[in-house]
């Protein structure tokens, strides 16, 4: 008690004196009542601090909910995601498959004879074949005004018409469901934002593509339609150049789709297990890893250079002639005078000699393209020698050792049909055998130079995911 004394002491001071008053005391004091103006007053300021809250808060809400709904709207309907989906991937896949049928078919419809059998080019209406035998009349009429039938088919009647104009049919509406089957979802992923703006746009690039493939194939049919487009009383064909050029182009789309697709894979692939990515990444970014990806590259030029080269060959039949290998005639090479022969010169002076022979004389079309496969072959197999020793071997990740493998295998199989169909003499089922293995041989180049690379975009992607995730929530 007497350790307390001193802090009561100096707390009396500080306390008020209605402090020590009691509460009964407090309650019976008497209370001046206010004045009615000062009570109106109050009322009225009362009231109009509340209006003015509740119209402040009620005012703001609605204002910055509508902009927000109306900025997410508008987000959302310009706002590309930053993925796309695998059923994507898994429909271009089939496109490319689709376009890989479809230039295998085209072969077989010019082994056969049958691609000058319509004379004309009906983008809408000629997907019906004609139905009475007066249609047939009338088409099977206008084939026999063409340079083909009178210098090749004088003895064909209507019913074996009917057989090479089904086949060139077939191809043209096999081409018309390839571009309605892709322009279409396109234009439907684009519009919902179904795919990232990477992918729409390469999209939109394929689809032009393949439009400009179908003016491309009857600009080709149409060189075959016209005396003056080949020399007088040579065998009626369509032009080497556009031939290529249609090929070309063909094959281009069944790249263009064939990479996008196994890219959106590749990417969701990342995304399923994140925790790869870096290892993937110092893998493909290892010293080592850089020469053989160039190698890679300067391999698919080479192989696609060589499909080229084939497409002269076939153009021009080079490859009914000389049919032996590795001889041309009595040597490797057949004699200088018929390789560069002024005979396929239009100039005078001669100026055009190198590069007229090298693209329309045959027998150099054959040597050529005899040349550029035996470097595509020995090049595969150096590259494959070269990724199993060294520091390559090591550093090569395991699907890559795998691609390269199968590039092996491919090259070596259309080694094998070049040879046979030459020797042969293009028999129908080897040509086509080989053309689809030209394709091939393509597809595992591409996959292969796939599989030694992520691209920045996924990448990107890859590392937004991560940080989202990372986030506190």
């Amino acid at each position: 008690m007497s350790l307390l004394i001193p802090g009561l002491r100096k707390a009396v001071p500080k306390l008020a004196p209605s402090q020590f008053v009691c509460r009964q005391c407090l309650r019976q004091q008497p209370r001046a009542a206010p004045s009615r103006i000062l009570r109106f007053q109050q009322v009225r300021h009362a009231s109009t601090e509340s209006q003015a809250r509740f119209a402040r808060y009620f005012t703001s809400t609605t204002v910055s909910t509508e902009a927000t709904a109306k900025e997410t709207a508008k987000a959302g309907k310009k706002a590309f995601p930053d993925t796309s989906s695998k059923g994507t991937a898994y429909w271009l896949l089939g496109s490319a498959a689709s376009v890989f049928g479809i230039v295998v078919f085209g072969g077989l419809t010019r082994l056969t004879e049958s691609g000058l059998s319509i004379t004309e080019w009906k983008p809408v209406t000629g997907s019906r074949p004609p139905l009475t035998q007066a249609d047939w009349d009338s088409e099977f009429e206008k084939y026999r005004a063409s340079p083909e039938f009178r210098l090749l088919n004088s003895h064909m009647d209507v019913e074996e018409f009917k057989k090479i104009y089904y086949m060139e049919w077939t191809h043209r509406l096999w081409g018309r469901f390839i571009g309605l089957s892709f322009v279409l979802p396109t234009a439907y992923l684009i519009a919902r934002r179904r795919v990232s703006a990477r992918v729409a746009a390469h999209l939109v690039g394929i689809s032009a593509l393949l439009g400009f493939q179908g003016f491309i194939g009857w600009w080709m049919v149409k060189s075959g339609l016209k005396d003056d487009l080949f020399a007088p009383g040579s065998h009626p064909r369509v032009s080497q150049y556009r031939l290529a050029a249609h090929l070309a182009t063909a094959f281009v789309c069944y790249s263009w789709m064939l990479l996008v697709g196994l890219r959106i894979l590749r990417t969701m692939r990342l995304l399923a297990d994140p925790a790869s990515v870096s290892k993937i990444v110092a893998a493909l970014r290892n010293p080592a890893v850089a020469p053989f990806r160039r190698s890679v590259s300067a391999l698919t030029v080479l192989v696609s250079t060589t499909v080229l080269s084939g497409a002269l060959v076939a153009g021009l039949d080079a490859g009914l002639i000389y049919n032996e290998f590795p001889k041309m005639g009595v040597g490797l090479a057949p004699p200088r005078s018929e390789l560069w022969s002024e005979f396929y010169c239009r100039k005078d002076d001669g100026s055009d000699l190198w590069w007229r022979n090298m693209l329309e004389n045959p027998s150099l079309v054959q040597l050529d393209h005899r040349i550029l496969a035996t470097s595509t072959f020995c090049a595969v197999l150096a590259l494959f020698a070269y990724s199993r020793t060294g520091r390559v071997a090591a550093a090569l990740p395991k699907s890559a050792r795998k691609g390269m493998l199968g590039v092996v295998h491919l090259v070596s199989l259309q080694v094998a049909l070049g040879i046979t169909t030459l020797i042969y003499m293009v028999p129908i089922s080897l040509a086509a055998a080989h053309q689809a293995g030209s394709l091939a041989l393509l597809t595992g180049v591409l996959v292969l130079g796939h599989r030694l690379r992520v691209p920045k975009s996924t990448l990107a992607v890859v590392q937004k995911r991560l940080a989202s995730a990372a986030k506190p929530r």
